[in-house]
């Protein structure tokens, strides 16, 4: 058997990582064996060498991809030895392959044909030495040569029916080089260009892709926003888009030129040169082209998907992690106009107290009325906060909350915007019917925005987190890779902030490490017939929870009150023995030991190592007792939005306003300042020093001042900046993708072919305006409510 030409997968991620293979392979042991990131990262710091929960999903996804490789290679090794045709030099060629790409283009020759090709019939008739001689002899006259393998039993008439068969059998050969073909894709990889142009008539129907109707732009300066948008473009019937190879030129192409050289095939007068000449041109026109252009399209949009997964994953950790008002009663408030405001309070735990529905808006007009409803609920539940959606009529109802306040100065109600997102996604879920089943479907989104101001995390998890929508062109991706991607951020966020299992919901308990949805349910069930648990073991007797679930489980599950201290914190209690050793050490009890700093610190860590908990283990657990349960989120605080300032049109250029950042997208970030509208702060405009990452310098929920820089009402577009210094009006940022690129020291969009520099895209940017996903999240729905400036206005 030939020795694989490629290290061992765990020797592979380990170079990628830059960690050792010991790391990797202890790392992976726990993978196979049921562990789960949040845990393998929080409780086996010493088995992994301190790999932490970013390293260690990098190395599940590569894990899985390498061992997918790995299991193609086996097929593909078995197919070709089967047809009799594995040689030691091909094997070690398939076995030295690094990427699925290799490998299929190494197997291309070897791949059993859906159908029967022209190559195979010309080679049936017996034409492949007259391929194989003109090729090897370019002196042959290629007429008079073909002219003995007429035959007309096996279908080649006359001398050029034979040239027929021979051009197809080179062309196959030049086509199913994987060395060739591999030189060929990177060089147009690295040299081509999308190019999209409008199909005719579309004009009109297609306008919100006017950006791409005569665009080009290289392959490897499209960010993936314009990908998406292009892509969606075509599949709407809108735009035509072709990969070109190259900048157009009026000679032979320079591809031909890499095929004829790699045949030895050349322009020496002999008297097959220009057949072999022309045979090249129809293999690189009619196969290689073809075929590179379906792998570059696959790659970039492979590559676009990639980067838009990660920017909707890193926008859904910020909002799951965004500040919780906490355990304060809550009046929430789904505005509405002709169906009114429906109303819900909470209380402290997140238990629905009343319900209502007022009228104060058109077309009834009960502002007076609406008022005093809600003064005599504020009072009644002891309500602290008004939590206002922030959808349709959120502003009309805003200032109804606002008068509220004014009027009833002894009830200190403060009052937020909050998203919607998702909200009506859940009022009509299995959960909430099953959470609220006495309670009519349109209240129950009151319910959801009351709540999530009290803790986003815990009432976000009851969502598909697509339907959060923080990301671009959501519908456009992989719906396995998205959803692998935004269930990880959704576990580690759960998991780094813990969970009271007391209070917890089902779909919240099902996000913990080692539980299962089956699993979350026999908790809640357990703790609905035998009161509230009392102790971490006893999770033990919860039908179904098995040694192995509760390994990794425990440590995240939260018993406030309980019989044992130790259960309201973050100490695993496989680690207990080492906190009652600490104790002993110190003298003092594990109540008064907890939040006890001086003692805590006196105390050396390295007393404490055994051969089961290392130093890595033990200062952890010395950090969590100081603050046990710490809550990992920022501080709750709230926007405050300008007075008089409710829709576009009240904006001016120039306007020192107070936002919240909806989302982040690698263009820039979007903010709302309280008109419907999210206003666009383009990357350029988001420091006075460069950004590479416009998430280094805001984040979903942070609340910003901004200036206003254009205002573009017919088009529904705001312009902000954050560089509250930046002049006002059209020399402001109108640049879309075009100020990106310049941050990167491109030629300005301008002064390349199309129109296309970046534009704008209501679901994340991209090329145009795409058409709106549900309306009534405003947060959720920041890249569909703005749009990049027209790329066109404007310069630095």
């Amino acid at each position: 058997m030939t020795t694989p030409l490629v290290g061992s997968i765990e020797g592979r991620i380990a170079a990628e990582l830059g960690v050792r293979e010991r790391q990797v392979k202890a790392a992976v042991e726990l993978l196979d064996g049921g562990s789960t990131v949040p845990f393998i990262a929080r409780y086996r710091k010493e088995a992994t060498e301190m790999l932490d929960d970013a390293q260690l999903r990098t190395l599940e996804e590569r894990l899985r991809y390498l061992r997918e490789l790995e299991e193609r290679r086996t097929a593909i090794l078995d197919s070709v030895r089967e047809q009799g045709k594995l040689t030691e030099e091909l094997e070690s060629r398939i076995r030295g392959a690094e990427t699925k790409a290799r490998l299929e283009d190494i197997y291309l020759p070897f791949k059993p044909k859906r159908r029967t090709t022209k190559a195979q019939i010309a080679r049936e008739a017996g034409l492949e030495p007259l391929a194989e001689g003109l090729l090897g002899d370019p002196a042959v006259e290629p007429l008079a040569a073909a002219a003995a393998f007429v035959d007309a039993d096996k279908g080649v008439a006359d001398p050029q029916a034979a040239l027929d068969g021979a051009r197809a059998i080179l062309t196959e050969r030049f086509s199913e080089d994987a060395d060739l073909i591999g030189e060929l894709r990177e060089r147009m990889w690295v040299r081509g260009r999308l190019a999209a142009k409008v199909r005719e008539g579309k004009e009109e129907a297609g306008a919100k892709f006017a950006d791409y109707f005569d665009f080009a732009e290289p392959f490897t300066e499209l960010p993936s926003h314009r990908i998406l948008a292009m892509l969606r473009g075509e599949k709407e019937e809108v735009l035509d888009l072709v990969l070109e190879p190259e900048e157009p030129t009026d000679g032979p192409s320079s591809y031909e030129g890499i095929v004829a050289h790699k045949f030895q095939i050349a322009d020496r007068g002999r008297p097959a040169d220009k057949w072999l000449a022309d045979t090249v041109r129809w293999a690189w026109r009619t196969r290689i082209l073809v075929h590179l252009g379906i792998d570059l399209r696959l790659r970039l949009r492979t590559a676009a998907e990639d980067e838009a997964v990660d920017v909707f994953a890193k926008n859904l950790r910020d909002l799951l992690l965004a500040a919780p008002a906490g355990t304060r009663a809550t009046l929430g408030l789904d505005p509405g106009f002709r169906t009114g405001v429906k109303v819900a309070v909470v209380d402290a735990t997140g238990k629905v107290v009343a319900t209502d529905v007022i009228h104060p808006h058109v077309p009834a007009n009960k502002w007076d009325e609406a008022i005093a409803k809600l003064a005599r609920l504020a009072k009644e539940h002891a309500v602290e906060l008004v939590a206002i959606g922030n959808g349709t009529a959120s502003r009309e109802t805003d200032k109804l909350a606002g008068e509220l306040i004014g009027k009833h100065p002894e009830l200190k109600l403060t009052k937020v915007m909050v998203s919607e997102a998702g909200a009506s996604v859940y009022s009509a879920s299995a959960f909430a019917s099953q959470e609220l089943p006495d309670m009519d479907v349109s209240l129950r989104g009151a319910v959801s925005i009351a709540r999530r101001l009290q803790d986003p995390l815990a009432e976000l998890v009851k969502i598909d987190p697509k339907s959060i929508g923080v990301g671009q062109y959501q519908h456009d991706l992989s719906e396995v890779k998205l959803s692998r991607s935004l269930d990880a951020v959704v576990e580690d966020c759960v998991n780094g902030v813990g969970v009271d299992v007391n209070t917890a919901s089902a779909p919240l308990l099902a996000r913990v490490s080692g539980i299962t949805s089956g699993l979350a349910e026999n908790i809640v069930s357990h703790r609905d017939s035998n009161g509230p648990f009392t102790s971490r073991a006893q999770l033990k007797n919860v039908a179904r929870l098995g040694p192995k679930a509760y390994e990794q489980c425990a440590g995240f599950l939260r018993i406030r009150g309980g019989d044992d201290p130790l259960d309201a914190s973050s100490v695993h209690p496989e680690a207990y023995p080492v906190v009652r050793r600490m104790v002993k050490t110190s003298g003092q009890e594990v109540a008064a030991l907890i939040g006890n700093t001086g003692v805590l610190r006196s105390l050396k860590p390295n007393e404490f190592v055994d051969e089961t908990f290392g130093l890595p283990t033990v200062t952890d657990i010395l950090k969590e007792l100081e603050k046990p349960g710490r809550d990992p989120r920022p501080a709750f605080k709230t926007a405050t939005f300008k007075e008089g300032v409710e829709k576009i049109s009240d904006l001016a250029s120039g306007m020192v306003l107070e936002g919240v950042v909806t989302n982040v997208a690698a263009f820039g970030a979007f903010i709302d300042v309280g008109v419907h509208q999210d206003g666009l702060a383009h990357v350029s405009a988001l420091s006075k020093t460069f950004v590479k990452d416009p998430r280094d310098v805001v984040k979903p929920g942070d609340i910003v001042k901004v200036k206003v820089l254009d205002v573009d009402i017919p088009r529904k577009r705001i312009s902000l900046t954050l560089r509250l210094d930046d002049e006002a009006a059209a020399q402001g940022q109108q640049g879309g993708g075009g100020g990106e690129r310049r941050q990167r020291g491109g030629r300005p969009p301008q002064q390349r072919q199309g129109r296309g520099g970046g534009g704008g895209s209501r679901q994340g940017g991209g090329g145009s305006r795409q058409a709106p996903p549900p309306a009534n999240s405003a947060m959720a729905d920041a890249l569909r409510r703005a749009g990049l400036l027209d790329p066109k206005k404007g310069k630095r």
